[in-house]
């Protein structure tokens, strides 16, 4: 949600900063713009629409310098507006800020300047930050005493970035709840609120962490304390994620590459954790907490959209094969609840690809404050859920593009699949078992290519669909929330009304809505209630309604009652939603192609979600 590129260096500003916006499109955004300090001035460019509608407007301006920030915006105050774009400045055209966040009192905030003389140009809660930092900006006063001292009137969320051209060389970054990540290369440093933004010319990273304030000048930079001023040191890491990665690399849309990269993904997030012959899971984030995780009685998984469906997913298998009560919680609902959670008895394990995830972050608040032990599963790197859960584990999938999630979706399935490997085999699992969880795990990658090569037929069976408007998705047990994670690719990137059932809740409403209009995707294993499914795609049928069936392959009798069928590789149960979940990705895929819409940047979504 929103996007942030800042650089000082020795290069010309602006091509650098176009570049990192480029590669911050995919967050989701509805207008762009930067702000570039050329020895004398500061000039602004900004414009409603993509980041290619910027790079036209500055064909036009002389735009030059190298001090310069950049901003995507997705709107919250205010309409999509070029005057609504970022950055804004101060009534004297000397400060300039780009923010993402909140600034939950800015009405109070603005009522108060204009009072003060202060003459606003947006509807926008960001402009308030560029007027308060113009209010302490005195004389004597440097940049960032100014942001410090303005952000202690702010109620709410921000990454900002601020320059001025009264004080040029250096960009005054802070933070309190929205990614910041400065990058390190020699005579020149840039800053983004995504490590993709930076890939292209460093892997050397520094995480701001919530309350800091940054000073960067020309190859250098400052961390302090917002609260006391105080020095923080703190070393770069180093991202294991390279620019090719977020290539499309010959395919049409970063989610077809993504969900090709699945086979992969599933590799590197078991690598090095899989022990087959001793049927034993090694998870290194979480061997500090081990023995707390013996002593569990509840295991609470809080979680945001397709993250809280392998939640629960994790919840089967869990409860099935580590004897673990597990209850998921979607982490907007969980903040606002009064969760009974008890020391040393109790869990939260939270699920974010971004690790920035605000309802999730607030869920892992509360869990701290009542004492139980939090973990958490993100895919990036130093992320703030990965610094203040207790314990954790990465998922090691890589840089994912597409807003719609596929492949960090993969190894959030395969991570609890671990962890239930982990768990069973502390509690009482047998070592047999074990060992033909970890066999099938392993041999996963091999089925999911198997199943990746009949994308052609998969997109066969779209095109018979693509005329319908609504759509019932339907599975039991494992299979369940993978039903939901269907219905919700297809609503998120073609707009079709989707619905995700419990293939048992069919006859108890939903099943008045089914005629041959109305098609229903049955996820039909050959598994312990493959009959009852079966029972449930003859309701549908009675009702003159199409079946799509995923299936086991060799299972020939579906064929005979379902109008399509698709079949995936036979697996243990508990590891069917890893392959299943792949040609319903697919088909999602091929129905938004067939519509011509945007497919990695669907509307109205953002990939990262850091405010509520």
């Amino acid at each position: 949600m929103c996007g942030i590129v800042g650089y000082i260096g020795t290069t010309e500003a602006r091509p650098v900063l176009l570049d990192g916006l480029r590669r911050l499109e995919y967050r989701g955004y509805d207008s762009a713009g930067l702000a570039v300090w050329d020895g004398q001035k500061i000039n602004l460019a900004k414009i409603k629409g993509r980041v290619a509608d910027l790079a036209g407007l500055l064909q036009q301006q002389s735009v030059k310098g190298t001090v310069g920030i950049a901003h995507t915006r997705w709107a919250t105050h205010g309409e999509p507006t070029t005057a609504n774009a970022h950055p804004h400045a101060d009534c004297k055209n000397n400060v300039y800020v780009v923010h993402n966040g909140i600034v939950e009192n800015y009405k109070a905030l603005k009522d108060q300047l204009i009072r003060e003389g202060h003459t606003f140009h947006s509807e926008t809660d960001t402009e308030i930050l560029s007027h308060l930092i113009e209010k302490y900006l005195t004389g004597a006063t440097t940049l960032e005493q100014a942001v410090s001292r303005a952000l202690k009137f702010v109620k709410g969320t921000y990454a900002l970035l601020a320059i001025a051209s009264s004080d040029p060389e250096k960009i005054v970054a802070a933070r309190l709840s929205s990614p910041l990540r400065i990058g390190v290369s020699a005579d020149q440093v840039f800053i983004a609120s995504d490590p993709s933004a930076l890939l292209n010319y460093t892997s050397r990273v520094v995480t701001l962490t919530d309350g800091e304030l940054a000073v960067i000048t020309r190859g250098n930079y400052t961390i302090t304390s917002l609260e006391d001023g105080g020095a923080i040191n703190r070393e770069a890491e180093t991202i294991d994620w390279n620019i090719d990665e977020i290539q499309k690399s010959g395919f049409d849309h970063f989610m077809l590459k993504e969900i090709f990269e699945q086979p992969e993904t599933v590799i590197n997030s078991t690598r090095g954790r899989l022990i087959p012959a001793e049927g034993r899971a090694v998870l290194g984030g979480l061997a500090d907490v081990e023995d707390k995780l013996r002593a569990l009685k509840r295991l609470t998984i809080v979680a945001c959209g397709t993250a809280s469906y392998a939640g629960l997913v994790g919840e089967y298998m869990l409860e099935e094969y580590a004897d673990l009560p597990v209850e998921v919680c979607v982490a907007s609902e969980f903040r606002y609840r009064k969760p009974s959670l008890i020391p040393r008895e109790d869990a939260v394990l939270v699920i974010s690809q971004s690790g920035e995830t605000a309802d999730t972050l607030a869920a892992v608040r509360e869990a701290k404050a009542k004492g139980v032990l939090t973990l958490g599963i993100v895919n990036v790197i130093g992320s703030t859920i990965s610094r203040e859960t207790d314990a954790g584990v990465y998922n090691h999938a890589g840089p994912e593009i597409s807003v719609c999630s596929t492949k960090v979706f993969m190894s959030q399935l395969t991570v609890l699949a671990l962890l239930t490997l982990l768990l069973g085999r502390q509690r009482r699992m047998s070592l047999v078992t074990g060992q033909r969880i970890a066999a099938e795990l392993a041999a996963l990658p091999a089925r999911m290519a198997e199943l990746l090569a009949q994308a052609d037929r998969i997109k066969t069976v779209a095109q018979h669909c693509q005329s319908a408007k609504n759509f019932f998705f339907c599975g039991r047990k494992y299979n369940y929330p993978i039903a939901l994670e269907g219905a919700l690719k297809l609503k998120e990137i073609s707009y079709r009304h989707a619905e995700g059932l419990a293939a048992g809740e069919l006859k108890h409403g939903p099943l008045a809505m089914v005629d041959e209009h109305f098609p229903v995707i049955f996820i039909c294993p050959k598994d312990s209630v493959y009959e009852k499914n079966i029972s449930n795609i003859q309701e549908v049928k009675a009702r003159r309604g199409r079946v799509i069936a995923i299936a086991t392959a060799g299972d020939t009798d579906i064929a005979a009652i379902a109008d399509d069928v698709i079949y995936i590789p036979k697996t243990l149960e508990m590891l069917t939603p890893l392959l299943a979940v792949v040609p319903l990705q697919l088909f999602a895929y091929y129905i938004a192609q067939s519509l011509g819409v945007d497919i990695d940047k669907p509307r109205n979504l953002a990939k990262s979600v850091t405010v509520e």
